[in-house]
Parts: structure tokens; C-alpha cells; sequence
């Protein structure tokens, strides 16, 4: 007998209230099951071993499921897309609140291979890490959430391999989007504050706010000089007066609102913002723009601090749902296994009545552990073989011991 549990009616149930069994097939379920059940157990690090533990198949098989292509990925991610647009556009027409996309992108780091490597993994290359401030070899991810009153919700994940641009990914993502039913909001950093990015969302409704590259060209009474430049000659020129203190989460900082065009971007709003305590000085200057020229200076960098959230949706992503620990070498199965991760992330969060990720999760983890104590309490009621039995349950303490050991190193 194989000593694991490797399947859960809970996680099935939750597959089949969202109607996402109809889109995925008896064989795919078999595996989505195990691969989810580990996610949501504890010892899970992202390796084909760990989903091995729950599941009634060797790793090459699981390995093999995650490159293989014909087991319809791409209707179960467009199932999952319908999904969080239905809640969100809903909740946005329930509420009249915005809708909001946030958009980001982020690295998995791996150690680049040996050039005497015969199958190194695919699709990794060097990318600038803004974290480590330096290029980072590995998988980059573009990450999408939709959110609206409070109810956030992960749209997609791309894996981003140059053959298309970001900027192209992104505009992608806008239009296929739905039109926004009430005035909504692109959050981004400042590499996708651009012309192509900012018309594709206006077209579907949404005005952007995010953050502004200093090097960015104003016309500031029709005088061409960057936002740096332009900062510069207000300090010299001691306008501390034209700035006014704005308070951002309990932060304050002296703002500056500048109103016209940029190049490509019609009438838009740029704030240049110095903390309180270091006005004046270059390296403190930031800027953020706003396509909305109606909103105030507090209402921008209210919209903008949201952005925040996508980091936040990155950290859960590696910390507990590992998506930057796999050992998967083909990228076909990369996509797959990130997949199974969102859809893991999704289910926690509508798991949550505040459909926060990580009280739905610990929520869904507690839910399996007393499905997997029932399953052993019933087997050894019936009569099941004891030497299994002892392997079952030697099997998972020594997984939860592993996992106590685990988040004590974290």
C-alpha cells in the first residue's frame, strides 16, 4: 500500500463549487488533486518529490503530466480568467467602487548551469533584479491581480521568455480584459508608464497611476526638461512653497503637481514628492503620474500605495506555494506547474470570507489535515492492514515535523 493520502474530496468539492471540474478532465483531475493536496500539506518545497508524498504515482509521472501539453491547460486558465473577472467586474457593479489592475513582474531565481550542461532548463535567462540590484538568471514572471472593494483576486502569470515584449504582454492582457463598469485604475511601477500600455487600458476604461521614471520628458510652461531637471530648478529657485505636505499612511511628504503633456500621454497628472524629512535632496525625489486629471494629490498616492499588493501576492506565491523552488527543466512545464499554483492561490483565497490568501490557506491546510486524520481514524476502524497504517501515519508526522522545522528557519 502506498503510504500516503493521495487524494481529498475537499479539494475537489472546492474545484466543483467554482465549476472548474467541467473544464478539467478525469486525468488532469487525478493529478491537479495530488499536486494541490501537496501544496496545501505540510513539507511542501516545490519539488516533484514532495507532490510524490501525496500522490499514488511516481515523480516522473507527475513530471511527465506537468510537460505533457494535451491535458488542456489553456481552457482550465481561461476558465480560471472568467472566473475572477465574473467577482470582480460583479462586486465593481454591486458597489460602484473601481475596478483595479495591478501589474508587476518578478524573478525566480535559479543558479545558471554549466555551459557542459546537456539539458539545462529552458526559457531562463539573466534579468534585472531591482531587488538585488543587479541581473538575476532565472524565469521572470509578469503577474496580474484585479481587485475592487477590497476583494483581490489573482487574473494570471506569464512567463516572460523575450520573444514578446512586456510592454506587448501587458497590452495583451488589456485587451482582453472586459470594459470596465465604473471608472477604474491601472497600478503600475514605472517600466509600464507608456504610450502603448496606458491608450490600451483608456480603451477599456481604465486610467493609469503609477510611477514615473525622473528621466521622463515635461513641458513645464512649454520648456522641455526632464522630471529631474524640472525638480532641480524649483529647489534653486527656493518654490518650497509650491509644494505642499501630503500625508500617505501616516507618511508625510512635500508634493508637487504638475499638469500637461508628456510625450505620448495627453494631460496628465505628474506629482513630484519628497519625504518630509529629506525635501530637496535628488536621490529622494519620486515621481508618479495619474492619466486622471480630476483626482486630488492624496487620492493618486492613495491608488498608487495599493500597487503594494502584488509584492505581497509575490512573497505568498514563493514562501507558500514555492513557485520559485521547482526543479522542472522544460518551460512548457513551468507554465503548467505555475498554473496549478494560481489555481491553488485562487481557492484559498475565495476560501476566506475576506478572500485573503493567508487566512485561506491556513483555513484549507486545518480543513485537509482533519479529511487526512478521519481517512486514517476510518481506516483503522475497518480493519486496514496495521504495518500500513503505522507507514501512513509515520509518513505524515515526519512531514509535519519537517514543516515545524521549516517555518522555524524562516
Amino acid at each position: 500500500m502506498k503510504t500516503s493520502i493521495h487524494y481529498s474530496e475537499e479539494i475537489c468539492k472546492r474545484l466543483e463549487a467554482k465549476k472548474l471540474t467541467e473544464i478539467i478532465s478525469p486525468y488532469a483531475m487525478e493529478y491537479i488533486n495530488t499536486i494541490m493536496l501537496a501544496i496545501f500539506s505540510t513539507g511542501y518545497h516545490g519539488k516533484t518529490v514532495d507532490m510524490e508524498k501525496c500522490s499514488d504515482k511516481h515523480r516522473t509521472s507527475i513530471s511527465r503530466f506537468l510537460h505533457n501539453d494535451q491535458w488542456n491547460a489553456s481552457s482550465l486558465e481561461k476558465a480560471m480568467k472568467e472566473l475572477v473577472i465574473h467577482t470582480i467586474y460583479e462586486e465593481a457593479e454591486r458597489s460602484g467602487k473601481p475596478i483595479l489592475c495591478i501589474v508587476d513582474d518578478t524573478i525566480a531565481s535559479k543558479t545558471k548551469p554549466s555551459s557542459k550542461a546537456i539539458h539545462p532548463m529552458e526559457a531562463a535567462n539573466f534579468h534585472f533584479s531591482h531587488l538585488k540590484r543587479k541581473q538575476d538568471y532565472g524565469h521572470q514572471a509578469v503577474g496580474v491581480l484585479l481587485s475592487c472593494n477590497g476583494i483581490t483576486l489573482n487574473y494570471t502569470m506569464i512567463m516572460y521568455d523575450k520573444s514578446v515584449s512586456k510592454i506587448d504582454t501587458v497590452k495583451q492582457i488589456a485587451e482582453e480584459l472586459p470594459t470596465a463598469p465604473t471608472s477604474s485604475y491601472l497600478l503600475c511601477d514605472s517600466w509600464y508608464v507608456c504610450e502603448k500600455v496606458v491608450n490600451a487600458f483608456i480603451c477599456k476604461g481604465f486610467h493609469t497611476v503609477g510611477a514615473l521614471k525622473t528621466n521622463r520628458i515635461l513641458y513645464p510652461y512649454g520648456t522641455k526638461m526632464n522630471v529631474c531637471e524640472f525638480a532641480g530648478k524649483l529647489i534653486e529657485a527656493k518654490c518650497r512653497e509650491l509644494f505642499h505636505l501630503v500625508t500617505v499612511k501616516g507618511r508625510k511628504y512635500y508634493v508637487y503637481r504638475y499638469e500637461g503633456n508628456l510625450n505620448g500621454i495627453e494631460n496628465a497628472v505628474v506629482l513630484l514628492s519628497y519625504p518630509a524629512k529629506s525635501f530637496g535632496k535628488e536621490k529622494a525625489l519620486r515621481a508618479f503620474i495619474s492619466t486622471n486629471a480630476a483626482l486630488s494629490d492624496e487620492e493618486i498616492l492613495d491608488l498608487y500605495v495599493v500597487r503594494w499588493e502584488i509584492e505581497v501576492y509575490f512573497r505568498d506565491c514563493k514562501m507558500k506555494l514555492a513557485v520559485d523552488k521547482y526543479q522542472i527543466r522544460s518551460a512548457n512545464g513551468i507554465k503548467h506547474f505555475w498554473l496549478i499554483a494560481s489555481l491553488a492561490y485562487m481557492i484559498a483565497c475565495f476560501e476566506s470570507k475576506r478572500y485573503n490568501f493567508s487566512e485561506g490557506y491556513h483555513l484549507l491546510s486545518q480543513t485537509i489535515r482533519r479529511e487526512q486524520i478521519s481517512f486514517i481514524f476510518d481506516y483503522a476502524q475497518n480493519g486496514g492492514d496495521k504495518s500500513a497504517l503505522w507507514r501512513i501515519l509515520l509518513n505524515h508526522f515526519c512531514a509535519f515535523s519537517r514543516k515545524r522545522c521549516w517555518d522555524a528557519h524562516l
